[in-house]
């Protein structure tokens, strides 16, 4: 049986840790054959991750994690098999950076109201290249003794938050409906399938159960208005949620995935091919990523146009 990881985040992604070198050697290491680079709005690490993945005899399917926003709901939308040489994808990760940089002083200006005070020119300097993150200001904050106050003591060392302390913090403080959200205007959920269908993608919503949590019942509606399946398991989905999007999946007879949502370290927690799983749809999962590759093939042929 295929060891799969249909979601991992390389350097590629604001708050991953891994080159795409590493991330294809950690899956060597773990035994997992079939796997996907899902960066978030980006499709930079494909055509490295093809050529690294064929060395190697692992099966690889082009991916990539898009933001958008679906009746005023956050959410993450994971596109298999895109284009990934076209330019559409391009135009989205300047869109998004723009938007992301835009936000960032809002972010600062709220954590200050809330009592935690961190430098903005430190973080962006840390953060070098790459987008600031939620997590890197944590990382800042939590990296100095300069930065402590009570507002940080969960987060350190032995805290009731301190076994993921940046993830954690970003959930905590800035993500939706929490004190320093800043609100982005992403694309909107259906403008996002038909970007990813136009482009010969796949559309399965990621990690459901974390950004519907409380009202999984969403998903019916998102299955509704295009996408072709779901990441079922993971690593943030109960046994309830598991079985309840699977139940969906199967009768709807569409896609079922599963993925660590690994980044490093700021999930230090998750490792690449470990993920929560029910073994009862192993065998749908299967043939569900079987149909994946399938509908893909064409997609990983580096000398299809050139």
């Amino acid at each position: 049986m295929d060891k799969i990881d249909l979601h991992i985040h390389s350097t590629y992604s604001s708050d991953g840790e891994l080159e795409v070198l590493q991330v294809v050697g950690a899956c060597v290491e773990n035994r997992v054959n079939t796997f996907s680079i899902t960066d978030h709005n980006s499709v930079r690490g494909t055509r490295e991750a093809i050529e690294i993945a064929r060395e190697r005899a692992l099966d690889f399917i082009p991916g990539i994690e898009i933001d958008c926003v679906f009746n005023g709901v956050d959410l993450h939308v994971l596109g298999f098999g895109v284009d990934w040489q076209s330019r559409d994808f391009e135009e989205l990760e300047k869109d998004i950076s723009r938007k992301v940089m835009d936000s960032f002083s809002g972010m600062i200006d709220n954590l200050d109201r809330l009592g935690i005070k961190v430098d903005a020119g430190e973080v962006l300097n840390k953060a070098g290249e790459k987008l600031p993150t939620g997590e890197l200001i944590a990382e800042v904050l939590l990296g100095d003794k300069k930065y402590e106050c009570p507002g940080l003591l969960p987060y350190q060392a032995g805290g009731a938050r301190g076994d993921m302390p940046y993830l954690n913090f970003y959930h905590d403080f800035f993500s939706q409906g929490k004190p320093a959200y800043v609100k982005i205007d992403y694309m909107e959920y259906k403008d996002v399938i038909e970007l990813i269908m136009d482009n010969g993608g796949i559309p399965v919503i990621a990690h459901p159960g974390l950004n519907l949590k409380g009202k999984e019942e969403l998903v019916e509606k998102l299955l509704d208005r295009g996408a072709c399946g779901m990441e079922v398991f993971n690593n943030y989905h109960d046994e309830r949620q598991m079985d309840y999007f699977a139940h969906v999946v199967q009768q709807r007879n569409l896609l079922m995935t599963g993925g660590s949502d690994f980044h490093g370290k700021t999930k230090p927690l998750i490792r690449i091919g470990e993920y929560k799983r029910d073994e009862r749809y192993m065998e749908y999962l299967q043939d569900s990523v079987l149909k994946l590759k399938r509908q893909v093939v064409t997609s990983v042929n580096l000398d299809s146009r050139e």
